[in-house]
C-alpha cells in the first residue's frame, strides 16, 4: 500500500521558518516528481513546489518563490519544504502529492497524494 505522510505542520508566528516532510513508503518515488500543493479555508487546493525526479529542477508558486525551498532526499524516501518568512497568508492545509509518470520533472498529473498537515501562522 501506497502512502505519503507528511509532518512537521503546526502553528508558527509570522515571520517564523517551518519545515514539513513527506515519508513515501510502498514504493519508491525517486524517478518520479514529487511535491507540495496547499488548501487555505474557502480556496481551492493551489500547487506550492514541485522536485524533479532527478532533483535538478524545481518550480514555485508565485506567492512562495524565494522564501520556500524544496529537496528530496531518495535514500529516505521523503521530500522536504523549507518554508521561511512565513506569513499569515501560508495558513493551509498542506498535501504532498508524488507523479504520476515516470521520470516526471513537474507535477503536470498527480498520482498519489498525502492526507495533509495543517500549517498556521499567526500575524
Amino acid at each position: 500500500q501506497v502512502q505519503l505522510v507528511e509532518s512537521g505542520g503546526g502553528l508558527v508566528q509570522a515571520g517564523d521558518n517551518m519545515r514539513l516532510s513527506c515519508a513515501a513508503s510502498g514504493r519508491t518515488f525517486s524517478r518520479y516528481a514529487m511535491g507540495w500543493f496547499r488548501q487555505a479555508p474557502g480556496k481551492e487546493r493551489e500547487f506550492v513546489s514541485s522536485i524533479s525526479w532527478s532533483g535538478a529542477s524545481t518550480e514555485y508558486g508565485d506567492s512562495v518563490k524565494g522564501r520556500f525551498t524544496i529537496s528530496r532526499d531518495d535514500a529516505k524516501n521523503t521530500v522536504y519544504l523549507q518554508m521561511n518568512s512565513l506569513k499569515a497568508e501560508d495558513t493551509a492545509i498542506y498535501y504532498c502529492a508524488a507523479s504520476a509518470n515516470y521520470k516526471s520533472d513537474s507535477l503536470r498529473s498527480v498520482h498519489y497524494w498525502g492526507q495533509g498537515t495543517q500549517v498556521t501562522v499567526s500575524s
